[in-house]
């Protein structure tokens, strides 16, 4: 039972990841399109979108840590 209970865990938080990953993109997209707007510095589309683009960097770090932590564990 375990064992299908984790086969589901891995595959939502595969799923998770997929999802933000594809928000990562939408974002990198609109940050590209910012860019070419001009002035960085007075760009707040820019920064907001750079701050976004970070804080989901971080949060698929965690979910790729999450998914390599239940894969092993599942591996045993």
């Amino acid at each position: 039972m375990a064992n299908k209970l984790d086969t589901e865990k891995l595959n939502m938080w595969k799923k998770k990841l997929e999802a933000l990953e594809k928000e990562y993109a939408s974002i990198m997209q609109k940050r590209g399109e910012a860019i070419a707007m001009g002035d960085l510095s007075e760009n707040a589309a820019f920064q907001m979108l750079d701050e976004d683009a970070a804080t989901y960097r971080v949060r698929i770090d965690e979910v790729k840590k999450i998914i390599a932590k239940l894969e092993n564990e599942h591996s045993k």
